[in-house]
């Protein structure tokens, strides 16, 4: 599978992505960009760990955990989120910091 992180390509298998201390790993391998603080993915992602903002313009097969908001379309687990949610399905649980939008993207 193919997502797109901060406008870098990459090929994933398992499309676990954690954003930690300005460190991007995917599937356990580390990438280099310049802005992790509001992180922009574009395409499916199994597994989501951020500690800033982050809008994914796919689905997040299993669990979301971001320090800040979220944005994405449907997410297979639960979202735990320090700001807002905004997606058009999630299958879980929903703890958020702030304002929760479902059905909206």
């Amino acid at each position: 599978m193919e997502i797109k992180i901060n406008g870098i390509s990459l090929s994933v298998s398992h499309g676990i992505v954690s954003i930690s201390n300005g460190k991007i790993l995917v599937d356990g391998k580390k990438l280099k960009v310049k802005d992790t603080t509001n992180v922009k993915i574009e395409g499916d992602v199994g597994e989501l760990t951020v500690t800033g903002n982050v809008e994914v313009s796919g689905n997040v097969g299993r669990d979301v955990d971001a320090g800040g908001s979220v944005t994405c379309k449907d997410v297979g687990r639960d979202v735990d989120a320090g700001g807002s949610v905004t997606a058009k399905n999630v299958k879980q649980d929903i703890d958020a910091g702030g304002s929760v939008h479902i059905g909206e993207h």
